[in-house]
């Protein structure tokens, strides 16, 4: 894994490489720590050896685990930062791309890097923060406004 933290007119952008065998949600989240990022956009491309994705069940309250047990391409990796009890909150959605054409995605649970992932983090709003929605359960970013 490698980073770079550069400065823009509009806050920093933080550039993660995961390398071959990383886990990219512990990388991603060590190097915002390391980075004090807090508040921030996501994108990514790349490839993975194997994933996890999830779909929120909102009955059951988590997700539902879809594995993907198969080299696929990182086809996009949005998602956001925000602090959650101080500490940067990483969610992230993935949709992967598989040999025959055929796409699938989730919330990015788990991976295995292959052979790179080229992430790239935007600094916004640092008074962005999550919070745990008494209704889903699900931690959410809630602004100044709300």
């Amino acid at each position: 894994m490698r980073t770079q933290e550069l400065r823009h007119p509009t806050g920093r952008v933080l550039v993660v490489v995961c390398d071959d065998g990383d886990e990219p949600v512990t990388v991603i989240g060590g190097a915002l720590r390391r980075h004090e990022l807090r508040a921030g956009r996501v994108t990514a491309v790349g490839g993975f050896r194997e994933a996890d994705v999830g779909w929120f069940d909102r009955q059951a309250g988590d997700y539902r685990r879809i594995p993907v047990r198969e080299q696929v391409e990182v086809l996009s990796l949005p998602g956001d930062v925000a602090a959650r009890d101080g500490e940067p909150a990483l969610h992230v959605h993935a949709v992967l791309g598989r040999a025959d054409g055929s796409t699938v995605g989730g919330h990015l649970l788990s991976a295995r890097v292959w052979p790179t992932l080229e992430v790239i983090i935007t600094e916004v709003a640092p008074e962005l923060s999550k919070r745990v929605d008494p209704e889903t359960g699900l931690a959410l970013i809630v602004g100044s406004g709300r």
